[in-house]
């Protein structure tokens, strides 16, 4: 039994939802953490978690939504944080992939987000691509912990982040040939991972190029056991362990 820890389950990438999580039910990943990003997917959220029993929600403003996001949204967010199966702030955090004109503006909505996060007393879950340093160093004037959505980098970064409480995303990337976070993982003990899809992108070797959905956890739990060389059983009982440590589920 697996829980897939960050999905984006909604009906813009989906047809049918019950048959997703049917998908996944059959191959063992019995929980779910919907993650928002905006407005529009936030609400979806809240409405999906109350449809589904096993689903737990993330609401939160992405980076990525920096230039078009307004301060109700914000506001929007902290007005059902007190839903309980709303579980953390996400996904939110540092993108400077494309651009970094925007740059002070995705920092300060970074800080409004974990200012949120920091007074209801959530965990959050964190986007950072090629925005280690910044978002290191703003982490630290937070007083959060939660998870490292989708990391891929160094193994000094991940001793960065497991140091100040964090634990590491594992998705479908490590199963990419070009991955170097298979030789990471290799050296970061099993307690400080949880396993998550980012469904509907990042979808694992050898099913690249199809759309993602949690059901894939089941082959990157596969690929990280036999790179641990241990049990499926012993992955999911410390794996799922790790979730429940990190959120209210």
């Amino acid at each position: 039994m697996f829980i897939d820890t960050h999905c984006h389950i909604f009906k813009e990438y989906y047809e049918d939802i019950n048959e997703i999580l049917n998908n996944a039910k059959n191959n063992g990943i019995t929980k779910f953490i919907n993650n928002g990003c905006d407005k529009s997917s936030n609400k979806e959220v809240l409405t999906l978690i109350d449809k589904y029993e096993n689903m737990y929600g993330a609401i939160g403003i992405h980076p990525e939504s920096v230039d078009t996001y307004k301060e109700e949204d914000l506001n929007f967010i902290t007005s059902h944080l007190s839903h309980p199966k709303i579980i953390a702030i996400g996904e939110i955090g540092l993108d400077y992939h494309y651009t970094k004109e925007n740059k002070a503006e995705q920092i300060k909505l970074f800080e409004k987000n974990l200012k949120i996060a920091t007074s209801f007393n959530l965990p959050v879950i964190i986007h950072s691509r090629d925005a280690t340093e910044d978002t290191i160093n703003i982490l630290k004037k937070y007083p959060v912990t939660g998870v490292i959505h989708s990391f891929s980098g160094s193994l000094e970064t991940a001793q960065i982040y497991i140091k100040m409480g964090f634990s590491l995303g594992i998705n479908g990337v490590i199963t990419f040939k070009n991955s170097k976070l298979k030789e990471v993982i290799k050296k970061i003990p099993l307690t400080n991972l949880v396993l998550e899809t980012d469904s509907p992108y990042l979808t694992p070797e050898p099913y690249r190029g199809t759309k993602n959905e949690p059901a894939r956890i089941l082959d990157i739990a596969k690929y990280i056991a036999n790179l641990k060389e241990i049990s499926l059983e012993d992955l999911s009982k410390i794996t799922n362990e790790n979730v429940k440590r990190i959120f209210d589920i």
